[in-house]
């Protein structure tokens, strides 16, 4: 039986930076707080909580004074920087370059906003970490969409900048937008004052189309994420529909060895918080299956 990893899934440059600068720290102190989990994968929480990592939450960063505490790659609002220098806390930003560009767009979206009387809509999911730093730009008036009936929320009579969170779905933004110029026609708007803003991450975008290809490929997909990664549970979604066989999993403890009765190939792929030493782990249980 052959088993082939995806050599496009692992960890994004964002996480990967977001990771090495937490070893880095680790390696000279021991000890590090982590703001929410560093990547939506438990084994590699786990991995690094070993090292010394400290994951705490929000309420828990308002307690903690004259500590360093990373910033991971899905960014903060305004805010968590606020409490820092009230506690004086050292932050580690390890924010990803993709989403300080995305939050920076939509803090000046959302000044030309004001002036205008207009509004900010950011397609993604209502909160996610990262969704959760994009309205912190706007004082939290951004409105968050994800699907077609959420855009009763927004006035089309007044301006509207939408902008989408990096790990979302082309597919999905493109379907919105379409719906959007499909309702300003309807309600008899012929020049609205409105920006669509594709700012979703290009290494997740392309990841769509190449599995899509693997999947079909292999009599076998095992995906390989933590359930809590949003991006995870989608791209685990475009596998199951071009290839009935695949099945989700976190771990090797979850594998079933019928899966692989009559497999003559099995493909290993995972999300974008996926690390590459974990989908090598199963394979080599696959292989010894």
């Amino acid at each position: 039986m052959n088993v082939t990893i995806d050599s496009n899934s692992g960890f994004c440059f964002g996480v990967v930076f977001a990771i090495h600068v937490a070893e880095e720290e680790l390696r000279k102190s021991g000890e590090l707080y982590c703001l929410g989990d560093i990547v939506h994968n438990n084994r590699e929480v786990e991995r690094l909580a070993a090292k010394g990592l400290i994951i705490i939450n929000h309420d828990q960063l308002n307690k903690i004074k004259n500590s360093k505490v990373l910033i991971r790659a899905h960014g903060e609002p305004p805010e968590t920087y606020s409490i820092a220098l009230k506690n004086n806390l050292e932050l580690i930003d390890a924010s990803c370059p993709v989403v300080l560009k995305l939050q920076n767009k939509i803090r000046l979206g959302f000044e030309e906003m004001k002036k205008k009387g207009g509004q900010i809509v950011i397609y993604g999911k209502e909160g996610h970490a990262e969704v959760n730093g994009l309205i912190g730009q706007t004082l939290k008036e951004a409105i968050i969409v994800n699907a077609k009936n959420d855009l009763d929320k927004i006035d089309f009579n007044k301006p509207i900048r939408i902008y989408s969170q990096t790990t979302q779905p082309v597919e999905g933004f493109n379907e919105l937008i379409q719906e959007m110029n499909k309702r300003f026609i309807e309600k008899g708007i012929v020049q609205p004052d409105f920006i669509p803003n594709n700012t979703i991450c290009s290494q997740v975008s392309h990841k769509e189309p190449r599995l899509k290809k693997f999947a079909v490929e292999h009599d076998v997909i095992l995906f390989v994420s933590g359930k809590k990664s949003s991006n995870g549970m989608f791209l685990f979604g475009v596998c199951k529909s071009i290839n009935p066989k695949t099945y989700l999993i976190s771990k090797r403890e979850e594998i079933d060895k019928e899966w692989f009765n009559s497999a003559q190939s099995v493909g290993i792929c995972g999300a974008t918080s996926t690390p590459m030493w974990l989908m090598e782990e199963i394979a080599e249980l696959i292989r010894q299956i």
